[in-house]
């Protein structure tokens, strides 16, 4: 099956203080986006440090050496524009999407917020209380409230980087002092740890110049030692079951481990989402939903925080649902396992294979075209293949990557990687019991 040629524009070089800068212009609009990614995430972060490059992000708004707290997003608003930020497993990202006139101040901004933050123990203690009540609402106080993206990954791996619950620790918060604080940013927030990227409507020549003007004088440190995030391979069926007294209906999560991210394996994995878990039309939804009303709706993928594309290695491929309390955890297992054979047992036909590469080109398509911020979907794939990858340029690639995929590789990936001796299995059990909810230091 041919693909269409991607050629989306890709400017990518490093400064001396080894900042990788990746533009990307796009007419389309009079807009640009303008955004910063730091290569340390959920996962990424030291031990005893439980939660902290979360908490990092709330602190890297609190006001810079030329910004008062919070300025920045004030100047962003006043100019029409929008801003956020996030911590997912591999990076925590900043980014601005603003009227193309004012990328000179955007750029002048983000800079001075990269050679530091002014942090004190006020504005700790402030934002730490703020990263503890949002895992209080979002999380503890909260039915499902970490199923299954905290609590799939506290069982199914063993390695603590990707183990522990990155969202928040409230022990390991309430440790934290402004010395550690001083020192993460020290270690992980230098030029030589970061890619700045750059899409929309601008010149790509005095776009540089701007660039070297305010980056080009922040000094940078060397980038901090990778951590071993690997994870052994499964060879048995490991079940948990988690009590939930909020929940109100029982729900399951099922987890395997995907191939190594640039092999074509994992690629063929993606397809493999999406005929099992993505749409309507897809075997898991037909099976349980349609076929046996075990749930309403099943859902799940590669990445519990983002997508496929901008994580890496290890990951799980999850599908999780909340199901009818007349079935049993068995019943609910033998129905995913009767969808899931037909894929392990002989390859795709013809017309559902085309189909399938279609949908993955299409939900790629549709990252890239993010319309919720402007240009963020491109971006956020031309930072993570350069943090990820070293490379930005692999966003033309994907279309290929996708179309040299066969329906027997498909099957092969199927039976080597969706093995019954080969997941984790975890089931919400809702429960009654009138228990306290958070005590203030309780884990999820």
């Amino acid at each position: 099956m041919s693909a269409f040629q991607l050629e989306i524009p890709v400017d990518q070089y490093s400064l001396d203080n080894g900042l990788r800068v990746v533009l990307s212009p796009d007419t389309s609009a009079p807009v640009i986006l303008v955004g910063v990614y730091y290569h340390v995430g959920m996962r990424l972060e030291p031990r005893g440090r439980t939660g902290f490059a979360h908490l990092f992000e709330h602190l890297m708004f609190q006001g810079s050496e030329h910004l008062a707290k919070m300025e920045l997003v004030q100047r962003v608003q006043q100019n029409g524009g929008t801003l956020n930020g996030s911590t997912r497993l591999d990076f925590t990202n900043y980014f601005e999407v603003l009227p193309k006139h004012t990328l000179d101040l955007v750029l002048w901004m983000e800079a001075d917020r990269m050679r530091g933050p002014v942090i004190s123990d006020a504005e700790l203690d402030n934002q730490r209380d703020v990263v503890k009540n949002e895992i209080r609402v979002n999380v503890l106080n909260q039915p499902y409230g970490g199923f299954p993206w905290i609590d799939m990954a506290e069982r199914a791996y063993s390695n603590w980087h990707n183990a522990h619950n990155g969202y928040g620790d409230m022990v390991d918060l309430d440790a934290a002092t402004l010395e550690d604080a001083r020192r993460f940013f020290e270690t992980y927030y230098s030029p030589s740890n970061a890619v700045l990227v750059v899409v929309g409507d601008f010149d790509p020549v005095a776009a540089r110049a701007v660039v070297s003007q305010y980056f080009e004088g922040i000094p940078a440190t060397p980038p901090p030692e990778a951590p071993d995030v690997s994870e052994p391979d499964w060879h048995e069926e490991r079940r948990f079951t988690k009590d939930d007294p909020l929940a109100t209906q029982p729900a399951i999560a099922i987890s395997y481990q995907t191939p190594k991210r640039n092999d074509l394996e994992y690629f063929a994995m993606g397809l493999i989402d999406q005929a099992l878990l993505q749409g309507d039309d897809s075997m898991l939804h037909q099976e349980l939903v349609n076929h046996r009303g075990i749930t309403g709706s099943i859902g799940g993928g590669i990445n519990f925080l983002g997508n496929m594309f901008n994580a890496q290695d290890p990951l799980l491929w999850t599908a999780s649902m909340i199901y009818d309390e007349k079935f049993e955890v068995d019943a609910v297992l033998d129905a995913f396992d009767d969808a899931l054979e037909p894929l392990r047992k002989k390859p795709l036909d013809t017309a559902t294979f085309e189909r399938t590469v279609t949908k993955a080109r299409s939900a790629f398509y549709d990252l890239l075209t993010s319309t919720v911020y402007p240009g963020f979907g491109r971006a956020d794939l031309l930072a993570s293949f350069a943090l990820i990858d070293g490379d930005a340029a692999r966003i033309n690639a994907i279309d290929q990557q996708f179309s040299a995929i066969t329906p027997k590789l498909v099957q092969t990936v199927a039976r080597n990687y969706l093995r019954p001796d080969g997941r984790t299995v975890l089931s919400i059990n809702p429960t009654s019991e009138s228990v306290a909810l958070d005590d203030g230091n309780a884990k999820s």
